[in-house]
């Protein structure tokens, strides 16, 4: 699996509403985890471990992983969201998944900091198979959660993949981001109308 080239960690979003789903838009456009730095910037953005935590042990195997385990979610909650589309290939990457959920994830305890407030620290660095089992069991608690599955939305947006979790008023969130996808909907229908007023205009 190549490992392709740098992305800035700036473009990696976290607003899909679950670990699992966030690490399913490290997709689109394109492939975002394509180092080890950008898989740091990821874990601690994705607030897997406390501020601060050194991941500097983190190497190509993690990057692997995380990706490996991203592959086998993809069907599972595209699945979801179609419940006829199982199979042989479904069942495999269910079966991993709860594998990969077994190790056990990193345990924080709560340490004073300089000021005397309680910040959370892990006893040891994490592993990346514990980390790997915290997004998993984050992915079994929403396919197994009946609520939170009604909850799950592709991306109207053209061409855009992205599975996020409505949690909006009224369940009508339309795109993963307004701020994204929305805004190129509002962009696109906009120049339409221009373009409609102009070609009236022009007869």
């Amino acid at each position: 699996m190549a490992l392709g080239t740098a992305t800035d960690a700036h473009e990696l979003r976290f607003d899909a509403g679950r670990h699992c789903l966030d690490l399913l838009a490290t997709t689109h456009p394109g492939e975002r985890l394509d180092s080890v730095a950008v898989l740091r910037a990821w874990i601690n953005g994705a607030g897997l471990v406390p501020p601060g935590t050194p991941l500097g042990h983190a190497d190509t195997t993690w990057l692997l992983g995380f990706r490996e385990l991203r592959a086998r979610i993809d069907p599972l909650v595209r699945g979801a969201l179609r419940p006829a589309r199982t199979g042989t290939a479904y069942d495999r990457a269910l079966a991993r998944l709860n594998e990969i959920a077994r190790a056990a994830p990193p345990a924080p305890r709560a340490v004073r900091a300089e000021d005397g407030t309680l910040v959370r620290r892990l006893d040891r660095p994490p592993e990346c198979a514990a980390l790997l089992a915290t997004v998993a069991r984050d992915a079994v608690d929403l396919l197994t959660d009946p609520a939170a599955r009604a909850c799950l939305r592709q991306c109207a947006g053209d061409n855009c993949p992205i599975v996020y979790l409505d949690t909006s008023r009224g369940r009508r969130r339309r795109w993963c981001s307004s701020e994204v996808c929305g805004n190129r909907v509002r962009v696109a229908r906009h120049r339409r109308r221009a373009a409609l007023a102009g070609a009236a205009h022009g007869k």
